[in-house]
């Protein structure tokens, strides 16, 4: 029997697989967290700002003070949405990179399922090789010792 685990090249071949698929996942959680920092920041000054237009507003406007943070309000909203979109589609690719990571994770665990066996058999064989070559030793031990 071959001594080396014959799919050993495909097991560290998925190793690395499996390797880079974590590294590109925790690059993934890294930007959605990114992502949500960013419009969470967005949300949070929105709502200062919104607070100073109402205080403003109680202290009186002119139409065209009033206009400028209506008109920046709407650009706050705007930018809100977009850091809304892009922080739903991080999410969405750190799924997609977690589900490759579990796949790549199982068929590396598959390949060390077999190299167990494989070093299991290995050694078995080598257990019974070497409990015939005792069983033999012992049985010309015995021979010579009938004959001497």
């Amino acid at each position: 029997m071959n001594r080396a685990f014959p799919l050993q090249s495909l097991l560290d071949l998925s190793q690395l697989r499996l390797d880079e698929a974590g590294r590109k996942l925790g690059e993934l959680i890294a930007g959605e967290q990114e992502a949500s920092r960013r419009h969470g920041l967005l949300v949070q000054y929105r709502e200062e700002y919104r607070a100073r237009f109402v205080a403003a507003a109680q202290n009186g406007l002119s139409p065209g003070e009033w206009q400028n943070y209506a008109s920046f309000l709407a650009r706050l909203d705007e930018a809100i949405n977009q850091a809304h979109s892009a922080m739903t589609h991080t999410k969405q690719r750190t799924v997609a990179g977690q589900q490759e990571w579990v796949s790549k994770r199982g068929r590396v665990k598959a390949f060390d399922t077999l190299s167990d066996r494989h070093r299991s058999r290995v050694a078995y064989q080598d257990q019974r090789q070497e409990q015939k070559a005792s069983d033999e030793h012992g049985a010309r031990r015995h021979e010579e010792k009938a004959k001497g």
